[in-house]
């Protein structure tokens, strides 16, 4: 199967590299290409640095290192920029659980469902890292697991991506389906404003997450996959039907 790896993160990465690694010797062929630099919470923006109207793209001994967002370069992707269109897209490995609908602002799932909305099955995968855990970043374990994924990522129903969190820890995690938290693991918080400013911060919420939830698994320990879509209409929630203007109604309306 061939599969692009890209990330939020950028080119230099250890979460990149980890799963790049991991999916190569799996036996898959795989296409790297990243940001240059790092493009976190930017969702599914097309944000790209041009010069003089083109993207100039590096080629790396690792990989396409590209002045771009995450969803931009799989959009190039798609286009056949790097070579053949790919099977699948994985993207990450972020560090940093990204969960609940928080998911909304990240470049990490944007991607993916970036990938999804072309035509191509996707995974996002994150390490569900904390500052208390200090320097140790397990990427080995989150790449295992997003390898033993692969098929059910390739599987998964038109048009849904899988978001995968994975604990810090060194040994396999169990994995469950879990549904998105009402809320993510940081929310902004604003601390002061005046006149013509304001200061803003990432705080850790208070609330706590409904059973069965993301966040409320990983706290259990457990990986967690969950289904996303990308934007799609709300079926459900009918819009009233609106009569014209009277200056644009038939004389007998």
């Amino acid at each position: 199967m061939r599969i692009l790896i890209t990330n939020d993160d950028g080119i230099a990465s250890p979460g990149l590299e980890a799963l790049a690694t991991a999916v190569r010797e799996a036996g898959h062929e795989v296409v790297v290409a990243a940001p240059s630099t790092e493009y976190s919470g930017m969702s599914a923006s097309l944000q790209a640095v041009t010069t003089e109207g083109r993207v100039l793209i590096e080629q790396t001994p690792f990989g396409y290192a590209v002045p771009a967002a995450p969803a931009f370069i799989v959009v190039l992707a798609t286009l056949g920029v790097f070579g053949d269109v790919p099977d699948l897209v994985l993207s990450g490995i972020n560090p940093g659980a990204n969960a609940g609908r928080a998911v909304l602002h990240s470049g990490t799932v944007g991607a993916a469902l970036t990938a999804v909305a072309r035509g191509r099955p996707a995974m996002a995968v994150s390490l569900d890292y904390l500052a208390a855990d200090g320097p140790n970043f397990h990427w080995a374990t989150a790449a295992a697991t997003a390898v033993s994924l692969i098929g059910r990522a390739a599987g998964a129903a038109p048009g849904v991506a899988l978001n995968l969190n994975v604990p810090n820890r060194p040994s396999a995690p169990v994995v469950r389906p879990a549904t998105l938290a009402a809320f993510g693991r940081v929310q902004i918080a604003l601390l002061e404003s005046g006149d013509d400013f304001v200061h803003t911060d990432f705080l850790r919420s208070r609330e706590e997450p409904a059973p069965g939830s993301d966040l409320a698994l990983l706290a259990e320990g457990y990986a967690t996959l969950t289904p996303v879509r990308p934007p799609a209409e709300a079926s459900e929630a009918a819009v009233p039907h609106q009569r014209r203007p009277p200056s644009d109604r038939a004389p007998h309306d």
